[in-house]
């Protein structure tokens, strides 16, 4: 852990070096180090993908430098150079909603290097007024018109572009669990590390605003390596956003719609064929090109200039196995972030959400008769809803420089009645440039 450390420095330092020079080329950073702790929890069996019910601890590294350039005629280019480290609970098993955002699924506790994001963005401003764009990461100093149309294309997170909810999107300074990144039950485009290629299209006025992008998908269910036959199999979403006032309160609400087409097996398949040879159902015998689809709805609501809340629903069709994000097929999650100035602390924030998370039919189905999905496995099931009450306390230490507590409450992990609750309570040290 302390080489990651070093290397996080390192990488910030270099960051802090260039500066943000709002000309040409531009350069940012940031460090995250987040550590967790699970006490013991009740559990009164175990399988393969089951949350150890022994007492654990986790933690991630991350240090990312975020190059951007303003090249001629409303074209921008990003490059991110990345590290990574990284301990997980139980393997990275048990949760639907796992309890740290920055965990990556292929991660481990040696240090790995890699690019994050390579991407092209070009605006064609259509009209309106002009409006300044400060430099910040991946976003050159700029000015761009009211009503544009914007091009993302290249190597990009999918979250980048699309459910860009102010109050729960960022694991590193705001709430940590999956489950506030984005819709749970959205199995959004992304290789093990959380990043895709692809294309977004965007139409941006003061009224309303459309995005629609096609990305590309791993070969195999949460891997690292992409598929690029992107006629064949892929990852499409498109989403509606429109701004709107609650009293007096700004407010956006957000309708967001994903069709995958992935190399998938079907639950239903895996406990036909278990049914007919009198063995456990198994997902990895019956995978074939299929599709998943869902939706998505959110809205955020700025209640005072210093309190904001937010709200999203997710739902997908539940029949095929997680691919990409996590093994949720419902979720509701809701929430409140304030700001520091509310109490004379402008530097620091404070949060508080609930994550409700669910299985479809079929999913329950397969884990009960013992089938192991990516992330989960009992053996057997008592089926519940996963519930996650989550807060933080975020400290401005420096200017750049921030330390958080946290604390999160599982109940029913993994969706089993029979174990748990399970507790979580860490401490994330975050700085940015």
């Amino acid at each position: 852990m302390s080489r990651a450390l070093t290397v996080a420095a390192v990488l910030l330092a270099a960051a802090g070096a260039a500066g943000a020079d709002e000309g040409a080329l531009e350069v940012h950073g940031q460090a995250t180090y987040a550590y967790q702790a699970k006490p013991a929890l009740h559990s009164p069996y175990e399988g393969q993908n089951s949350l150890r019910g022994a007492r654990e601890r986790g933690y991630t590294v991350t240090a990312t430098m975020f190059l951007g350039a303003r090249l001629p005629q409303g074209t921008e280019l990003y490059l991110n150079p990345e590290v990574v480290q990284a301990v997980g609970f139980s393997g990275l098993h048990g949760l639907g909603g796992f309890a740290n955002g920055e965990f990556q699924r292929g991660s481990g506790p040696e240090l790995k290097l890699y690019r994050a994001r390579l991407f092209l963005r070009h605006a064609w401003n259509l009209g309106g007024d002009l409006e300044e764009q400060a430099s910040e990461a991946n976003q050159v100093r700029t000015r761009y018109k009211a009503e544009r149309l914007v091009l993302t294309l290249g190597n990009v997170s999918v979250l980048d572009v699309f459910d860009a909810l102010d109050y729960s999107r960022d694991p590193r300074t705001q709430f940590m669990n999956w489950s506030s990144l984005t819709y749970g039950a959205w199995d959004y485009p992304a290789d093990a590390r959380g990043y895709t290629w692809g294309a977004a299209l965007e139409y941006l006025s003061p009224g309303w605003q459309l995005r629609a992008g096609r990305f590309l998908v791993p070969v195999e269910s949460n891997g690292l390596t992409l598929d690029r036959h992107f006629t064949q199999r892929y990852g499409d979403v498109a989403e509606l956003e429109v701004p709107y006032r609650l009293g007096e309160h700004p407010a956006v609400v957000r309708a967001l719609v994903f069709r995958n087409r992935v190399h998938a097996g079907a639950f239903g398949d895996a406990l036909a064929l278990g049914a007919a040879t009198g063995a456990t159902p198994d997902l990895t015998l019956v995978r074939r090109n299929q599709s998943k689809s869902g939706i998505g709805l959110s809205t955020q609501v700025e209640i005072t200039p210093s309190l904001g809340a937010y709200a999203r629903a997710g739902w997908n069709d539940g029949k095929t196995e997680t691919f990409m994000f996590t093994e949720i097929d419902r979720s509701l999650s809701g929430g409140l972030l304030a700001k520091g100035d509310a109490w004379g602390r402008p530097q620091d924030s404070a949060g508080a959400a609930v994550y409700l998370n669910g299985l479809s039919g079929a999913h329950r189905s397969y884990l009960a008769a013992g089938g192991l999905g990516f992330f989960l496995g009992d053996g057997r099931l008592s089926y519940a809803s996963e519930r996650i009450f989550e807060t933080f306390y975020s400290l401005g230490v420096a200017r750049g420089a921030w330390v958080s507590l946290g604390y999160q409450r599982i109940a029913n992990p993994g969706y089993n009645a029979d174990r748990g609750p399970a507790n979580f309570v860490g401490f994330r040290i975050h700085g940015e440039i």
